[in-house]
């Protein structure tokens, strides 16, 4: 089980009045595609911002806790400029968190990265809030 969001909070919440958010944990399933909603990236740059590592690292426990458990990680753009630079940016995005969860002590043949540039929306391209969407790092399960 493995689940990722991205929350921002208003309102006044303290440690007697906490937030609380229902989280539905499933099964992972073989096929199975998470978004890395934690995962941050300078602009034009493939180097993990160092608030990606809380992220990375609970990648790296799920990773420990299902030893047998196969990824791919796959980096994504938007459509702003060029196809062939969004490959590239994509592909070395994916391959610098495989780099981490290696560098970590994860087996790197358990590992893939694939970067698709914009090949791949999950909304349109039209507004800075559609593009945010589609510039994404997920994980998809190959095996467990």
């Amino acid at each position: 089980m493995f689940y990722s969001d991205n929350f921002s909070f208003k309102g006044n919440f303290s440690k007697t009045e906490p937030y609380l958010k229902d989280v539905p944990l499933l099964p992972i399933k073989v096929g199975e595609t998470i978004v890395l909603k934690n995962i941050f990236y300078d602009f034009n740059s493939y180097q993990l911002k160092s608030e990606s590592k809380i992220e990375l690292n609970r990648l790296v426990g799920f990773l420990v806790q299902y030893p047998s458990v196969k990824i791919e990680i796959s980096g994504h753009t938007d459509n702003v400029g060029s196809e062939e630079y969004n490959l590239s940016l994509s592909e070395n995005r994916a391959k610098e968190v495989a780099n981490y969860l290696i560098n970590s002590g994860i087996s790197a043949e358990r590992l893939t990265s694939k970067g698709y540039g914009f090949t791949k929306p999950v909304s349109g391209n039209e507004t800075e809030e559609d593009r945010s969407q589609n510039r994404r790092t997920e994980i998809t399960i190959i095996s467990k």
